[in-house]
């Protein structure tokens, strides 16, 4: 069964977001494998953006994400990589469609409330990035 990682952002966490955004993932279908609030480390931070590193925007996402605590979720379910991105929106506030995570909530596409991976090769290095799974 496949897995992905959602990363409900410090900006959603200040808002008060976790309960409305895991609630649409089990409203889905999709189990919940593992879950946990910490404040990532700058290590764990860069080796989850490596394929960011040298853009422009790098430092930003890097300093956002450990600006705060963040939640960590682990998700399975058939297709749930693309299900969950679908899901999530586009990382444009003007771009994202209402009834999406991002179109309902974010403001801001730097702080756009979630991270969802992308692929099964980024999952897996995700979750190792994160979890002992």
């Amino acid at each position: 069964m496949e897995k992905t990682l959602l990363i409900i952002k410090p900006d959603a966490v200040e808002r008060k977001l976790i309960g409305s955004i895991i609630q649409r993932i089990e409203k889905k279908g999709l189990v919940i494998k593992a879950l946990k609030m910490e404040k990532i480390t700058l290590e764990k931070a860069e080796k989850h953006y490596k394929i960011h590193k040298g853009k422009d925007f790098y430092n930003d996402l890097i300093e956002f994400i450990i600006s705060g605590p963040v939640v960590l979720v682990v998700i399975e379910g058939e297709n749930c990589i693309q299900i969950v991105r679908h899901m999530a929106g586009s990382t444009s506030p003007i771009e994202a469609a209402p009834g999406t995570i991002r179109g309902d909530y974010s403001i801001d596409t730097l702080k756009n409330i979630v991270h969802t991976s992308d692929s099964i090769e980024s999952s897996t290095r995700e979750i190792n990035n994160f979890f002992n799974m």
